[in-house]
């Protein structure tokens, strides 16, 4: 198993969204809901002050939302796939080609869990998926336990972006 697997892996552009996010928020967003939380509150009566009440509660959640993305950044250990020197299996950052017993084919890219995205085809680092397509090659068969129950799938092919990319 890969030392991604005991980290926070997650690839540049994964950490720069991140960090995107952190900083709108942070930027944008907070400011102008601090702005009308100091407006609303000069308005007198608090209790039955909507854009108050409503200020408070979102503030708590931007501040819980910049809480948790300050840790996840700090315990991210950024991997860049395009320098991966086994290009030949499946590790992080690995784009794979699958087929399923019925030829059902399936592009999937392993991806850090910050950045998955199953609609796009990034699979997280730690889900079922990834799991057990770390380490495949092409022609491999593997076993995956779902939600749905077990289906084994096929490895056509393994492909990592361009180093220099």
């Amino acid at each position: 198993m890969s030392s991604a697997a005991a980290t926070n892996p997650i690839t540049p552009a994964g950490l720069a969204a991140l960090r995107a996010r952190y900083d709108h928020l942070l930027g944008n967003e907070r400011p102008k809901i601090v702005e009308v939380v100091s407006w609303a509150a000069g308005n007198g009566d608090r209790s039955e002050n909507g854009d108050y009440i409503y200020g408070r509660k979102r503030l708590r959640e931007i501040d819980r939302e910049l809480a948790h993305l300050a840790r996840r950044m700090k315990t991210a250990r950024v991997i860049d796939p395009a320098f991966q020197p086994d290009r030949t299996r499946a590790f992080f950052g690995a784009t794979i080609e699958l087929a399923d017993e019925g030829d059902t084919r399936k592009t999937i890219t392993l991806v850090g869990d910050d950045e998955q995205d199953a609609s796009a085809g990034r699979i997280g680092w730690s889900s079922p998926m990834a799991r057990a397509m770390r380490g495949a090659a092409v022609g491999d068969l593997r076993r995956v336990r779902l939600p749905g129950g077990e289906k084994e799938w096929e490895v056509l092919a393994v492909a990592y972006p361009p180093r220099g990319a």
